[in-house]
């Protein structure tokens, strides 16, 4: 029996994160995965869904050309040549990653996992013994009863980023998101797309603000969407799929994408009879990720936190610095950045309104439109920096809708993290002509000097 500091149970982003951290720190490190080195977000998540929204993008720039005195036009999309570009990305980043596991010594074990005892992961029949285990299994995409993935007609995003050709109208079941990103990428290649969401709006987790934002822009493009009504039925025919609501209402289209989110893979791995401490199939951990059974951690999309690929991130590192007595800072989720990498993008970090009051705090809100930004108008973008904060106190959320506002939420989340005042951050210089200069203005007017806004 091979014998480690710690075993690691899934090579996803919090999986190899803790691997590397671990083995950096200088613990003797074993990581299993049994598919391929990072995960859904490397391969069928993050980096491939933005590929294809980068193509989108240069899509609409063929279309809107014009607009800017350049003759071009927009043709059609050529599929094999998109996933050619994805997958060339994908495929730098995995060689990278195996580059980086290999240099630091850690033993990358391929193969099917399970969770045998408290200290053992068995794999492929053989035994691997840790001081500490760590468990990063990750997510898969969830369905809803009734409905049957055949990954031809009705599609999970595993499938959606690999298609061979643009679907000429597409249904997205599930308005958060996943669903809102592959709506907006098939609307740039030419898809007619509907969203179907059962909450009361898009992004429903966002501030109500930005979802209203956000749905004027989507009206904008050409996106439908139905909101406030749960799926029925859906069936399938040679010409398509229709999805019934429970209203009656009905969607016809070539293609149905279900993004009703995403499950932990938890089941049969042997968590259960290890006597780990679930609910809904989540692991329950405290605020260093540690499970019931001591020596056993957990991070990642496995545990009830938000289930973005830098979180995991982050709770693969406080794993590894918590076992090497470093006691980390707990993670700290609200401050956490938050994107949809949609035409146009949401971005925010913090408090949205509604959680500000229910928290009892005595709320100011300011909202800076990006009408005043000289870079949003050559950008000719739409949108909004909105500042949810405490009277007379911190900032205690940044919300934000627009072209590239994900590249502003480094600040925004020094803002939120550290605690700044509005007179904190309206002294603080942003370049000019640049989209940042927002967020300063935001500020300003929220200190009570505003300047390219109307006080």
């Amino acid at each position: 029996m091979s014998e480690f500091d710690l075993v690691i149970l899934g090579g996803g982003s919090g999986g190899y994160a803790c691997a590397l951290r671990s083995a950096q720190l200088g613990f003797n490190v074993a990581l299993v995965e049994e598919d391929k080195l990072g995960g859904t977000c490397l391969h069928r998540g993050c980096i491939p869904t933005k590929a294809l929204l980068h193509a989108g993008e240069v899509a609409d720039s063929a279309r809107h050309a014009s607009e800017f005195g350049v003759n071009a036009q927009f043709v059609s999309m050529d599929m094999l040549a998109v996933n050619a570009y994805k997958d060339g990305v994908i495929s730098k980043l995995h060689k990278g990653l195996q580059g980086l596991v290999k240099s630091r010594n850690i033993t990358y074990i391929e193969g099917h996992g399970r969770l045998v005892n408290k200290n053992t992961v068995e794999v492929n029949g053989v035994a691997y013994q840790g001081k500490n285990i760590v468990l990063a299994t990750g997510s898969y995409a969830r369905s809803l009863p009734g409905l049957e993935i055949d990954g031809v007609q009705i599609v999970t995003s595993d499938h959606a980023t690999k298609l061979e050709k643009v679907p000429s109208s597409v249904i997205v079941l599930g308005g958060g998101v996943i669903g809102c990103e592959f709506a907006s990428v098939w609307k740039s290649f030419g898809s007619d797309v509907t969203i179907i969401e059962a909450l009361p709006r898009l992004v429903a987790l966002e501030d109500e603000s930005t979802s209203k934002q956000l749905e004027r822009a989507f009206r904008k493009r050409g996106i439908k969407f139905e909101v406030g009504t749960r799926f029925a039925s859906a069936t399938k025919s040679p010409e398509g799929v229709t999805v019934t609501l429970e209203n009656g209402a009905t969607f016809t289209a070539e293609m149905l994408l279900v993004a009703v989110g995403r499950g932990p893979v938890t089941s049969g791995i042997g968590y259960e009879e290890a006597g780990l401490t679930m609910d809904r199939g989540y692991l329950i951990v405290d605020d260093k990720c540690r499970t019931n059974v001591p020596g056993i951690w957990a991070v990642g999309d496995i545990i009830p936190t938000l289930q973005l690929a830098h979180v995991g991130f982050a709770e693969g590192i406080l794993v590894a610095e918590e076992i090497a007595g470093l006691n980390p800072r707990p993670i700290n989720y609200p401050g956490v950045p938050r994107v949809t990498y949609s035409e146009p993008e949401v971005a925010s970090v913090g408090l949205t309104t509604a959680q500000a009051k229910e928290a009892g705090h005595d709320v100011v809100e300011l909202t800076y439109d990006l009408a005043g930004n000289g870079k949003a108008n050559i950008l000719k973008t739409a949108g909004s920096i909105k500042l949810v904060a405490k009277k007379d106190g911190p900032v205690l959320g940044i919300h934000m809708v627009g072209a590239r506002v994900g590249e502003l939420l480094a600040e925004a989340q020094l803002i939120y993290n550290w605690e700044a005042e509005a007179a904190d951050v309206a002294p603080l210089i942003h370049a000019h002509p640049t989209l940042s200069e927002a967020i300063g203005e935001a500020h300003m007017a929220l200190a009570g000097k505003p300047l390219h806004a109307h006080g």
